[in-house]
């Protein structure tokens, strides 16, 4: 009977324990999620833009960056750093090396860097797969540019052209320099790529100043940085990378229209089309706390679909079509399973 009774004791006792452990488990579980709320209280968010200021990734990240802390538990101030360079590598790369994953930075640069990673361009120094995601403020449409004085209206009087027209870039991994060279050798289109601007407006103003005929970027940058030079009747935008026409621009022929094998159907889609979709994202260092991604997620999320931030873009002629945190993850998952064959491909012709 003393016996019994000692048991009884002793499993009440272990009882007592567990229901303290779990009671204690909770209140920390419940004092991590309250500092993590708390954490951007009198805080404030950097996003990096990969290149100068008043390109279309400039436009973009300064009009969220007027809304997001609303968004954010403690409503701490957003502002953007401006580190232009390589097409955007010297960002990706800082964010990944040297940023502390706290939640306070955000990087925004050219989806085309994950693809120059598959390729196993020189100077990458991250690991696209290890980012945390947050989104993308519009899926991307890649055009040409091209000045009325370059003569060539049409990629119809391109492709007869035998003197290349020269087109800025502002390096390997960017919309500047992918779809140049993709119709480069795609379609064959004389083309000299010169690399080295730190953004679209400088690639604009050197076509203005003759050192350029034109430039390749996203629809939306075009519509921003070159909207007063195609009004004027100084510039057109002559081919687009898509698969079917964007609403804007129903008269401009699509590049995989005028592709003549397999292999040139194959590289533009692969090189354009998909990577294009990835090509404005706001990114956290790897390592980032997942409650904090998700805190970042939802603000951007709620941010792009605030009704001053949609007048506020559209009076820019600006576009909103977003792509959140966990289908970037499967949209970069793909990308990184492509078949070896086509990978070798794009390393021949983008390299």
């Amino acid at each position: 009977m003393n016996s019994l009774k000692t048991l009884h004791s002793v499993v009440s006792a272990a009882l007592k324990a567990l229901t303290a452990i779990i009671a204690s488990f909770g209140l920390l579980v419940g004092v991590s999620n309250g500092s993590t709320h708390d954490f951007f209280q009198d805080k404030t968010i950097r996003i990096i833009v990969s290149f100068s200021p008043g390109g279309g990734f400039d436009v973009y990240s300064r009009a969220i960056a007027r809304h997001l802390g609303r968004y954010i538990p403690g409503n701490p101030n957003v502002i953007v750093e401006n580190m232009p360079g390589a097409g955007g590598l010297i960002a990706a790369n800082r964010l990944y090396r040297s940023i502390k994953p706290d939640g306070l930075t955000f990087a925004n640069f050219p989806g085309g860097l994950l693809m120059e990673q598959i390729l196993g361009r020189p100077g990458i120094e991250f690991d696209a797969r290890k980012f945390e995601y947050v989104g993308i403020p519009v899926k991307d449409i890649w055009v040409c540019i091209l000045a009325k004085a370059r003569g060539i209206t049409s990629i119809e009087k391109w492709l007869k052209s035998k003197t290349p027209v020269k087109l800025g870039s502002t390096g390997p991994g960017s919309s500047t320099y992918i779809t140049p060279r993709v119709l480069q050798v795609a379609l064959g289109l004389a083309i000299q790529i010169v690399s080295g601007y730190k953004g679209v407006p400088d690639i604009r103003l050197a076509t203005e100043g003759g050192e350029l005929d034109g430039g390749c970027t996203s629809w939306e940058g075009t519509k921003v940085i070159w909207g007063k030079a195609m009004q004027a009747g100084n510039a057109a935008v002559v081919v687009q990378m898509t698969s079917r026409p964007h609403p804007e621009l129903q008269k401009v022929p699509l590049a995989i229209s005028f592709a003549k094998s397999d292999d040139a159907r194959l590289l533009i889609r692969a090189a354009t089309h998909d990577t294009a979709a990835l090509n404005r994202a706001y990114v956290l260092p790897p390592g980032t706390l997942k409650e904090r991604v998700k805190v970042l997620r939802q603000a951007f999320m709620n941010t792009l679909k605030d009704p001053q931030f949609l007048v506020e873009v559209r009076k820019s002629k600006m576009e909103v079509d977003p792509m959140f945190g966990e289908e970037m993850e499967d949209a970069v998952t793909r990308l990184f399973n492509l078949e070896t064959a086509v990978v070798a491909r794009l390393r021949e012709v983008l390299q």
